[in-house]
């Protein structure tokens, strides 16, 4: 008989986890057998596809360009993406469409930025040689390229490399277009790079025709004139649809060099370009030779615009501010602008002037050829600007975009770090002796005469531009890191207003570092102001062609900061009058107009510099060349102080002279008639057609009381002056 006994919950546990342990062997046992038949009909099928030996060559050849193209893929994303963040998806065709007329205080105007909205030409329009001339001369292959045209990119390498120089340009018209809407004039690889991207990106977004109506309504055509139809008007007085064919050609030949070829500059060099671009019209098969010959015979002829073409450079900065001030949204979306501007016309033709007949007359002397002024109001309005000796010739603004070491001339703002943390004060006394600073090996700067002069007041040492001093005050502003110190100093140029970032090198106290004229001039201001930010501005109010008043500066110069404690720029003040009236500074001086600044010279005398004030006016001057070439011994104290002197003389006629905060009554302003002698002296040898007048004051004060009585007025359309026109006050 049978027994059956009863399994323990253990026993059948082990039990079940066999019988699972079995189960799982089985099954992973028949999917590797599975897998091994799998794998052996891969086999079989793929030895069926053994491809002979030269169809061997062509799959690896494939793998390795697909692999190459992958790799090609991400390399070339990597370098587009630069490129698409200039562009801003929702607006980016209004970017560069602002059309602005800058007027002075009496409502005339003094010139105009951007595009002629109101006159905007459509494409079909535009006289047909008009057109026929711009394609034969930029790009002939417009309607059959993408964006980038390689055959004509080949065809300019192998013209220039036979001209052993650049005689001809591979961008096509979309890629101008996209540097004209994105980008800059930088000349770099980088730039190049992006241009391409983004002319491919333009291919894709626009029509052939759209590109071309964008390209012929902004491309820059020289004298601040953008687009055809503005260069009809300022070149030859008519509308772009009356335009002869040598008209046509010499606006197309504009397009390659605006500057070289303007004909307001070098009518010879414009009709000798001209008769290039009839010549590409002819070649290109648009035009038959007999159908030129008349142009060529008669070439054309540009109305007069004498006097006309004045402050281009601080047109171009204030543009540059409205620019910033619509990207911000600050405009909302009015593109068509009216800008009472703080220019003075009379004064801007003055510092002009007196710029070019100083170098003429002792430019040669001090193998000096070009200069930079910027002069600001208190509030920091821009009152005039000199950034080259002709726009013409170079548009390039070296009041704005050149960086030069400003040499003694930066040693304020370290004397204003010292005096703010407390290190010295004006009648401190500080020794002149041999300084040295550490960098590896010792560098030990000497003064300008070789020489130590011992013991003196601080005040003394800013105005006979003691070098020593400014490395001693900068190694204690850092508590003996003289690292520390330059930190000190930047942050009161970070202050103070400067826009560009001074190089922290050693030699920063001594004005080795690059810095811009425009940045000295509102680092001065703050001195002149008490303390308080004065950031340089142009646009006084703006207006839209109908008088509605959209933005005034006001609204910003009441939150302007103090950026320095008063008495620091109160002593500032009386230690910077003190270089114009016993130190290197005495040329700026005025006939009973109190004013402050600091001369500079750098090494080999590449720069010289005058910065200084009054109590109405800022001026920044450099003297200098392009090249960086050495002058003949040429400082501060000389040109750049006698341009100083006869721009501020002029400035400061027929108003209300201020003091300069900090100082005394025995340096009140007083009316001095050598003052008009000064400012006239520049007059007196200019043709009668060409002489300034300025406001008397009586007759400011009826303008004033005029712009009064047109404020109590509501505002209406502006008549007579159509878009981008100014109202009279």
């Amino acid at each position: 008989m049978t027994e059956f006994r009863t399994l323990s919950l253990r026993e059948k546990l082990a039990r079940r986890l066999r019988d699972a342990d079995a189960w799982l062997e089985h099954a992973l046992h028949r999917l590797v057998e599975r897998a091994k038949e799998g794998l052996w009909r891969i086999r079989h099928a793929s030895d069926r596809l053994e491809p002979s030996p030269g169809g061997r060559v062509a799959v690896t050849l494939a793998c390795e360009a697909l692999t190459y193209c992958l790799i090609g893929g991400i390399f070339m994303t990597a370098l587009a993406k630069p490129a698409f963040r200039a562009v801003k998806e929702d607006d980016w065709l209004k970017q560069q469409d602002l059309a602005v007329t800058f007027v002075d205080q009496t409502g005339a105007v003094i010139g105009k930025r951007g595009i002629l909205h109101s006159q905007a030409i459509a494409i079909e329009d535009l006289p047909e040689h008009l057109v026929k001339a711009a394609l034969a001369t930029e790009d002939r292959r417009f309607y059959e390229h993408w964006g980038i045209d390689p055959q004509g990119l080949f065809r300019a390498v192998v013209a220039n490399a036979r001209a052993n120089g650049v005689v001809q340009g591979g961008s096509t018209i979309t890629q101008q277009l996209a540097k004209n809407l994105f980008l800059n004039n930088e000349r770099s690889l980088e730039r190049k790079i992006k241009e391409a991207f983004l002319a491919l990106w333009l291919e894709a977004r626009l029509s052939k025709r759209e590109i071309l109506k964008l390209y012929l309504d902004r491309a820059y055509l020289g004298n601040g004139v953008f687009g055809v139809q503005s260069a009809a008007e300022h070149y030859f007085g008519k509308d772009v649809r009356d335009l002869t064919l040598a008209e046509a050609a010499m606006i197309a030949g504009l397009f390659k060099a605006p500057s070289k070829f303007s004909p307001n500059v070098n009518l010879p060099a414009a009709r000798a370009r001209a008769a290039d671009v009839l010549s590409n019209m002819v070649e290109a098969g648009f035009l038959t030779q007999g159908q030129v010959s008349t142009a060529l015979r008669n070439p054309a002829t540009p109305v007069e615009r004498a006097n006309q073409n004045i402050a281009d450079y601080a047109l171009d900065y204030g543009f540059e501010e409205i620019k910033q001030l619509a990207a911000a949204g600050r405009l909302g979306n009015h593109r068509t602008l009216i800008v009472r501007a703080t220019i003075d016309p009379g004064l801007q033709r003055h510092v002009e002037r007196a710029s070019e007949s100083i170098l003429r007359q002792h430019g040669p002397n001090y193998r000096v050829k070009q200069s930079a002024l910027v002069m600001l109001d208190h509030s920091g309005g821009l009152r005039a600007m000199v950034g080259g000796r002709d726009y013409g010739q170079s548009q390039f603004n070296r009041a704005v975009q050149a960086m030069r070491q400003p040499g003694s001339s930066f040693k304020p703002f370290v004397y204003a770090a010292a005096l703010n943390d407390g290190v010295i004060k004006p009648e401190s006394i500080v020794v002149d002796r041999p300084t040295c600073v550490n960098i590896g090996r010792p560098w030990c700067p000497q003064n300008y005469g070789r020489s130590y002069a011992g013991s003196m007041p601080a005040i003394v040492a800013l105005a006979k531009s003691i070098n020593t001093i400014p490395i001693q005050l900068n190694e204690k502003l850092g508590k003996g890191n003289h690292k520390a110190g330059r930190e000190r100093v930047h942050d009161v140029l970070r202050k103070v207003g400067f826009a560009s970032e001074v190089r922290d090198i050693p030699g920063m106290p001594l004005g080795v570092s690059e810095v811009t004229v425009v940045d000295m001039a509102t680092g001065f201001n703050a001195f002149a102001n008490g303390g308080r930010l004065a950031k340089p501005y142009v646009a006084r109010e703006i207006l839209t062609p109908a008088g509605e008043v959209i933005y005034r500066a006001e609204q910003d110069l009441a939150k302007r900061p103090q950026v320095l404690p008063s008495y620091v720029a109160l002593d500032m003040n009386r230690m910077l009058r003190q270089v114009v009236t016993a130190g290197t500074g005495r040329r700026a001086a005025l006939p009973g107009i109190p004013t402050a600044g600091k001369t500079g010279t750098t090494d080999e005398y590449r720069n010289a510099w005058f910065v200084g004030y009054s109590g109405n006016f800022t001026t920044a001057v450099w003297f200098g060349n392009d090249d960086y070439t050495a002058t003949n011994n040429m400082t501060g104290g000389s040109l750049p102080a006698m341009l100083f002197q006869q721009a501020m003389a002029f400035a400061h006629l027929d108003i209300d002279a201020q003091n300069i905060p900090g100082l005394g009554d025995e340096d009140r302003p007083v009316r001095d008639p050598k003052l008009a002698e000064l400012a006239g002296a520049l007059e007196a040898n200019t043709p009668q057609a060409g002489r300034l007048y300025r406001l008397s004051p009586r007759g400011k004060a009826v303008l004033r009381e005029i712009e009064a009585a047109g404020e109590d007025k509501p505002a209406g359309p502006v008549s007579g002056l159509g878009a981008g026109a100014a109202p009279r006050s």
